[in-house]
């Protein structure tokens, strides 16, 4: 299905209530890109809008509620919502992992930790909860997502997050390529969505990289660890091409930084030389597995190296990935917008971005209409469609004309 019927199909859905948009300070760039989506799908409906109450509020030249979360000099916080939110349909968007925040306490300035950007959302659903009609959380980084098992005596802070959220009334929690999905178990009655971003992947090695050949004979798939494998899996066999993986031999006699270090990466797959690869996962922490995964993909004699990431987080800053691209280890590294990005990794040669936000604002829109959103949540048609047309020498020009739409 396109994605013009796609859109035709909100014509007849009421909305569930009129629409708002929370944007915490953590998401601010992204919420803006959004917001300004959601006021270009609506541009158009005055007609259609104009006498129906159902349609109430439903075309506004912002979606924007004005928040605040003020600190005092103790370092202890409040929500403030200066908006009414009576009656309204209500998607709250944040970044736990915007670490470029700060505020005072006694005198000392901190960094915000996922744990403050956590707490400040709480401070925001109990301000306006009992007044909405429904409040959906949107957080695509998922906090504390990989304390999500126990291995002795551990905390379980993933779902207890989940729960303190469902238990504060949350009708939606969106989420992107959670480190174990399964979390939602412990609020089955709960609607949980996870998404995935292959589509955006793909298009920005398309326009970056146009003599790719993705077929199984030149394009190669590769999980860099047992944990990535299904993401891997489902991609290869959309596009047709071939699967490979690595698994992390680990030293269990020691432990590093809470950590089993790793001793070397072992690949298990087909041969590589000459072939286009793509290292698929979920997140880049520090880097050095997935460079060390890249340089050993480069020493098998692959072609292309394309790092691709839903979550950079460079938390060991930006100088290894400038010294293995100098070295030639990868060809270019895609990560998505879904949290905070540093100015200067915008300036580096070997990044690309991956833009969500046109993907987030349909799925608000659709989920504001009660819509299904089943060709959005597994974007397998769109995939097969980008793939028909760059077979057919027409992805370039289809890719261009979609990014000169993010302009308004």
């Amino acid at each position: 299905m396109s994605e013009l019927e796609l859109h035709e199909q909100l014509d007849r859905k009421i909305p569930v209530a009129p629409l708002s948009l929370i944007v915490m300070p953590s998401a601010k760039e992204l919420g803006s890109r959004v917001n300004d989506y959601l006021v270009h799908f609506r541009s158009g409906c005055e007609d259609l809008v104009q006498k129906d109450p159902g349609f109430y509020d439903y075309v506004r030249a912002d979606y924007r509620m004005h928040t605040q979360c003020v600190r005092f000099g103790t370092g202890e916080g409040k929500g403030v919502v200066n908006d009414s939110a009576r009656g309204r349909d209500i998607y709250i968007l944040t970044d736990v992992m915007n670490y470029s925040l700060t505020y005072e306490m006694s005198g000392f300035v901190n960094h915000m930790s996922p744990d403050d950007h956590f707490q400040d959302l709480k401070r925001i659903i109990a301000a306006i909860n009992g007044k909405a009609a429904r409040i959906s959380v949107i957080m695509p980084f998922l906090y504390e997502g990989r304390q999500h098992k126990r291995a002795g005596r551990e905390s379980l802070d993933a779902a207890i997050m989940l729960k303190e959220l469902c238990d504060l009334g949350i009708a939606n929690f969106i989420t992107f390529d959670a480190h174990d999905p399964r979390i939602q178990n412990v609020a089955p009655l709960t609607n949980f969505d996870n998404y995935i971003s292959p589509y955006q992947f793909l298009k920005a090695i398309i326009k970056s990289f146009p003599d790719v050949v993705l077929d199984k004979e030149h394009f190669v798939v590769i999980s860099p660890d047992e944990g990535a494998l299904d993401r891997a899996v489902y991609f290869a066999n959309v596009i047709g091409a071939d699967t490979g993986m690595f698994y992390k031999r680990r030293d269990y006699s020691k432990i590093v930084n809470g950590k089993n270090p790793i001793v070397a990466h072992e690949f298990l797959g087909s041969d590589l030389n000459g072939k286009d690869v793509i290292v698929m996962d979920d997140m880049i922490s520090s880097g050095g597995s997935i460079l060390d995964t890249a340089r050993q993909l480069k020493a098998m004699h692959a072609n292309h190296v394309f790092l691709c990431t839903t979550f950079g987080l460079f938390t060991d800053g930006l100088d290894n990935f400038d010294r293995a691209y100098a070295d030639g280890d990868f060809d270019m590294c895609i990560t998505t917008n879904l949290t905070y990005q540093p100015p200067e990794l915008s300036e580096r040669k070997w990044f690309c971005v991956a833009d969500m936000s046109k993907f987030l604002a349909d799925i608000i829109e659709f989920m504001n209409h009660d819509a299904s959103i089943n060709n959005l949540s597994t974007p397998t048609s769109k995939i097969h469609e980008l793939l028909r047309k760059y077979n057919q020498k027409e992805a370039l020009d289809l890719v261009s004309k979609e990014l000169e739409q993010t302009e308004f």
